[in-house]
């Protein structure tokens, strides 16, 4: 049967989503106190009157309701056409692709560092199980999972780069100054879901299959990686897609402990000065970056487990 009406009704589904996140923000923009037109010209070192405030408001459109604001906004999504930011005048999209890369960096480093922290503590916790390396783990996971990332963040700041020396405090340039930021995002997940590893571990090592491949005579080390670990990574493939979403919204908030010039940086920037069609246009991106690494996860998770095929 073929996968391609499942397909249509996801692409409707992420249109979908993206619409009610679009709507939502902008009326949480609209609902929150303040005036854009007012904190834009208070920014640009300005005592603004009355006559200046309500001339930019009608060029930036805020004198219209809110719903004309957004159908005008969707128009111009609908063709491609982002808008300015109401900042800096530039095109919203040309400031995003100045920080994407940074952002996207620290999100796939942080995704590696999560698959080999969760893969080396589900197997040493599944073949070492209610031993003291499995305890240790299990109080480690615990431990981590309770630390907001941006403070962990801190304290290693304060130990590794104040205290050691040994890595750069923040900024952007080399593989060093990425270690700090991508771990502090990464411990917790990892050590996380290596716990939902090991269980998937425990549950294939007491399946009927094994046993018959035990009694064939099969080393435990052959048995482990060709028919024990294969079986139980199937199932961390959508564990980690969702998590690549989650690292890359946690990383525009590590980038500010780390002062990387992000996307975090952009957005908080964005929201202080209500800055609307940046902020919208951020959010956008990160939904829809979200939405389609889930559905990359769920079929290459369906590729590996064709029974799944009823799900997609």
């Amino acid at each position: 049967m073929t996968i391609l009406p499942h397909w249509i009704k996801h692409l409707a589904y992420t249109g979908f989503v993206l619409w009610g996140v679009s709507l939502c923000t902008f009326i949480l923009f609209a609902l929150s106190p303040g005036d854009p037109a007012e904190i834009i010209l208070s920014a640009q070192s300005q005592a603004p009157g009355r006559e200046q405030i309500e001339a930019l408001r009608h060029s930036l459109a805020l004198d219209r309701h809110w719903t004309i604001q957004y159908l005008s906004w969707m128009g111009r999504i609908c063709s491609g056409d982002f808008g300015q930011s109401w900042q800096t005048g530039r095109p919203v999209f040309q400031e995003i692709s100045l920080c994407l890369t940074p952002t996207l960096e620290l999100a796939l480093a942080a995704f590696l560092m999560v698959v080999l922290l969760s893969g080396a503590g589900g197997m040493l916790s599944a073949v070492f199980r209610h031993r003291s390396v499995d305890h240790l783990i299990a109080v480690l996971t615990v431990v981590s999972s309770a630390m907001p990332p941006f403070w962990l963040g801190i304290m290693l700041v304060w130990i590794v780069s104040l205290q050691w020396g040994l890595l750069p405090v923040g900024g952007q340039g080399s593989v060093a100054h990425v270690i700090l930021p991508a771990f502090s995002l990464a411990l917790g997940l990892g050590l996380l879901q290596g716990s939902m590893l090991r269980s998937a571990l425990i549950r294939t090592m007491e399946a009927d299959f094994i046993g018959f491949a035990r009694t064939r005579g099969l080393g435990a080390v052959k048995i482990f990686f060709r028919h024990i670990l294969p079986h139980a990574l199937v199932p961390m493939i959508s564990l980690w897609g969702v998590c690549l979403g989650q690292l890359l919204g946690g990383a525009m908030i590590v980038e500010s402990v780390f002062a990387r010039p992000g996307l975090g940086r952009l957005m908080v920037q964005a929201v202080m000065a209500r800055d609307i069609p940046m902020v919208q246009a951020l959010v956008l991106l990160i939904c829809l970056i979200f939405v389609s690494v889930n559905r990359l996860a769920d079929f290459i998770h369906w590729r590996l487990d064709p029974q799944m095929g009823a799900g997609l």
